[in-house]
């Protein structure tokens, strides 16, 4: 389970209802919104800086989103997936409209180096801190967010996990007093930045910077493309000339224009090669980038007309293996679940002769979950169309009981994953 939130900066809509809605922020350090869930939730503590309404309550009503769907349910262009992954901000309920029709199925460019089978080149770990917290933007360190802490990096690297994905607040960034999405960088922010970024990479680790906003900005859908391009042009213009830094131009787009979602990803691309960067760039879909909806969702007809003219694109996806692929429950579907949930996407992968890796994995510390993680990377591996495996999540703030914790040296997820991705590190 990822504890962040789907919409971030959407507190005021929160604020504006006498109860708080299915998945809603209701409680955590700091917050000063709804504590009350609709019928049909309960406020459940995720950990000490958030606290969410999710199913549970009396008479549950139908026009929420539904926790309680099976497997197939994901495989529709609608997606169920669950907000309850970040101690930020509120959130949306997940419906998500695909409107591309296009069916194009083929690159007409072939990428500077193919798929192939073997090691993966990226295997590591999502750092996440910097994007938690919503009350104060751009906040105060140690308060309101934090940033991974060295010796995190210096246990995973020891181990062989050469790829750390530093979650990140983009009005943080470049807030909206000081301009938005074209403003300045706020100094105390981008300069923590610089330095765990630096710290990851002089390693000789890569560092991706992931702007953990779901498509939105203060509170709003992105449709600025311009503005859009201009951020990660300043981006880009920063870190440029650190070969390790690769750029992952948004987390987790959904509920959005599938139109849009692709302009955004374009206009992020062309912004960074207009800079002269030749990093590599992370791309990142609609519907909560599912590996296991990319196909039915619409991603799969229209993501692959994006255009880079380095061809250094890699398509990011994400996996949870419980009963919504939410992330939000320990039990694992079966034995088999990444590998059944990654199959249509890695023929995507291979027939269009595209890089993909997979951004975010998470499970349950049990042996089933295991199993289905061993498999699943296994076949991801051998299959030639995944460069590698990210997992959710280590940063030194998550709560001691959350399962999917790998922060070092206690984590509930350390001793039993660490090893698992040790054996696919490169």
């Amino acid at each position: 389970m990822k504890l962040e939130l789907a919409a971030l900066i959407a507190s005021g809509a929160a604020l504006a209802s006498a109860q708080q809605t299915m998945w809603g922020q209701c409680g955590g350090i700091g917050w000063t919104g709804q504590t009350n869930c609709v019928p049909g939730a309960a406020c459940s503590t995720l950990n000490p800086y958030y606290a969410q309404c999710l199913s549970g309550g009396p008479t549950a009503p139908t026009t929420t989103a539904s926790r309680t769907t099976t497997t197939a349910s994901r495989t529709t262009t609608t997606s169920s997936r669950t907000t309850t992954r970040s101690t930020t901000l509120s959130t949306t309920t997940r419906s998500t409209t695909t409107s591309r029709t296009t069916t194009t199925t083929s690159r007409t460019t072939t990428p500077s180096a193919s798929p192939t089978s073997g090691k993966f080149t990226y295997v590591g770990v999502n750092e996440a801190g910097a994007e938690f917290g919503n009350n104060a933007i751009p906040g105060t360190l140690g308060k309101d967010y934090t940033w991974p802490s060295p010796s995190s990096i210096d246990y995973f690297y020891a181990r062989g996990l050469n790829t750390f994905r530093v979650c990140t607040m983009m009005e943080r960034i470049t807030p909206p007093s000081s301009g938005g999405l074209t403003g300045q960088f706020n100094s105390a922010y981008i300069s923590g930045l610089d330095t765990i970024i630096n710290y990851i990479t002089n390693k000789g680790a890569y560092a991706v910077i992931d702007p953990h906003n779901y498509g939105r900005y203060n509170g709003a859908i992105i449709t600025d493309t311009n503005a859009f391009k201009t951020w990660w042009v300043n981006i880009a213009n920063r870190y440029k000339n650190n070969a390790r830094v690769i750029f992952d131009t948004n987390n987790e787009y959904h509920d959005m224009d599938q139109n849009l979602v692709v302009s955004l990803n374009q206009a992020a691309i062309d912004g960074i090669r207009s800079t002269g960067a030749t990093n590599t760039i992370f791309v990142e879909g609609n519907s909560w980038t599912g590996a296991w909806s990319w196909v039915s969702s619409g991603n799969a007809n229209t993501m692959i007309t994006l255009n880079d003219p380095l061809n250094k694109l890699v398509y990011e996806m994400h996996q949870y293996l419980d009963s919504d692929s939410s992330g939000t429950s320990e039990i694992c579907v079966s034995a088999t679940i990444l590998k059944d949930r990654i199959t249509a996407a890695t023929s995507w992968c291979q027939s269009n002769n595209v890089k993909c890796i997979l951004g975010e994995v998470g499970a349950g510390n049990n042996a089933q979950c295991q199993q289905a993680i061993r498999d699943g990377l296994t076949y991801a591996q051998n299959s030639g169309a995944w460069l590698g495996v990210l997992w959710w999540a280590a940063g030194p703030w998550w709560p001691a009981n959350y399962f999917e914790g790998i922060e070092p040296p206690n984590g509930l997820a350390v001793n039993a994953y660490v090893p698992i991705l040790q054996s696919f590190a490169p």
